[in-house]
């Protein structure tokens, strides 16, 4: 009934988010969520399910979206009697191609040399798409019209809500199929080739088949999100096979978090959040990206999925509201230091980058001098004074979690005793 309850529930999400963020950023910004969200889950299945670190995924989902906007294009010129809504299964059919080719050699390989080996494959593929102009359409890429044939039900595609809803559609279906993969022999034994191939080795498997048909399963659906790319903005350029798109999926999924099959999709949203939002109000939001991950990989290895689950867990014993002081002074000492340091990352970047706007700037509705060693000296100070009570804190949080964990497991063994 839980699982029922949660799809239900996601289901409803999925149906009712732009009948409440209604403009037209935001029926944009959704339907790039579900678009990621099939993205980050695809390379979940190769690093968090398998193992694979790859710094190419984005190859698949890049191919996947020049093969569909070609497609598009195709059945806009009557050579492909096919529906728009099944264009991102074009997309998914190539994903799926290209991964069955480039997988076989990839796969060979666990560890560092695969993720050298996806790395290199990534940069020739990206410089393939600048050397190849007839296929990838030089540096101005390759265009198609997604309102081309009859109309179905007066679903012409031309409406951004309408291509939400083809978007969520497939979004749906995607991730239970893929919550579905997570089920399988196939992705039981991927779990088992992750976490100790010797022993799957030695019971007869063959590991870098394990981990082809994996690469290619997730192939099919980065593909499946790349047609999506291409119907809903019908541009599609050098960029979505660049390294800078393979390196978002990696840091966004592990941000979310790696070792829960919701994690990626926490980091998807928070993907189409940060290059659509966080770079419209700072010039350096690249930079707190790059200060963010920094900060999980130091305090919350397992990503954002990974803490809500250690405080339902402790929530579900009662233990939560112990904690909540110990939070809210993690929370304000972080507050304060992030102040500092981004007051000081702003000054530093106005001096670069704002230098005919004079010296002046407000951030946070305090003004700012980057000529002034008081405002150096202030934001400085502010840094470091958050920066000593958030360890502080931290270390007395620390005590304060071992306590209750401690209290947590007593409760169980006194549980299992009766």
């Amino acid at each position: 009934m839980g699982r029922w309850l949660v799809w239900g529930l996601f289901a409803v999400v999925l149906i009712a988010a732009p009948m409440l963020f209604t403009s037209g950023l935001s029926r944009s910004m959704l339907s790039q969520m579900g678009i990621a969200i099939i993205a980050c889950l695809s390379y979940n299945m190769l690093l968090g399910q398998g193992g694979m670190l790859s710094f190419g995924h984005a190859v698949y989902t890049g191919l996947g979206s020049y093969l569909a906007i070609h497609a598009l294009n195709s059945v806009a010129g009557g050579q492909l009697p096919i529906p728009v809504s099944l264009i991102p299964l074009v997309g998914g059919l190539a994903g799926m191609s290209f991964a069955l080719l480039l997988g076989f050699v990839t796969t060979r390989k666990a560890g560092t040399p695969f993720a050298m080996i996806t790395l290199g494959i990534g940069e020739l593929v990206f410089a393939a798409s600048l050397m190849i102009p007839e296929f990838f359409g030089g540096e101005a890429g390759v265009s198609g019209n997604r309102v081309v044939g009859e109309a179905v039900a007066g679903i012409t595609f031309g409406p951004q809500i309408q291509v939400y809803y083809l978007i969520a559609l497939y979004t749906f279906v995607c991730t239970a199929a893929m919550f579905a993969f997570t089920r399988t022999p196939l992705g039981r034994m991927l779990n088992a080739v992750r976490d100790n191939p010797e022993r799957v080795q030695f019971i007869g498997y063959n590991l870098q088949r394990v981990r082809w048909f994996a690469f290619i399963i997730a192939g099919f659906f980065a593909g499946v999100s790349g047609g999506l790319y291409s119907v809903n903005f019908e541009i599609v350029t050098a960029e979505v096979v660049g390294a800078a798109r393979s390196g978002a999926y990696l840091l966004f999924t592990f941000l979310g978090g790696t070792t829960f099959f919701f994690g990626p999709i926490i980091g998807a949203v928070l993907m189409i959040v940060a290059f659509v939002l966080l770079s419209e109000f700072t010039q350096a939001w690249l930079l707190y990206l790059g200060l963010i991950f920094l900060f999980m990989v130091m305090y919350a290895p397992g990503g954002i999925a990974s803490l809500i689950m250690m405080n339902l867990r402790v929530a579900a014993y009662g233990k939560l509201r112990k904690l909540f002081t110990s939070y809210l002074a993690l929370g304000g000492t972080a507050l304060v230091m992030l102040a500092g340091a981004a007051a000081i990352i702003e000054m530093i970047y106005h001096l670069q980058l704002g230098t005919s706007l004079g010296s002046t700037l407000r951030f946070m509705s305090v003004p700012l001098d980057a000529h002034s060693l008081d405002s150096w000296f202030g934001a400085g100070f502010v840094m470091l004074t958050g920066l000593a009570l958030f360890e502080l804190t931290r270390r007395e949080f620390a005590r304060q979690w071992g306590v209750v964990q401690e209290e947590i497991e007593h409760e169980i063994r006194k549980r299992d005793a009766l």
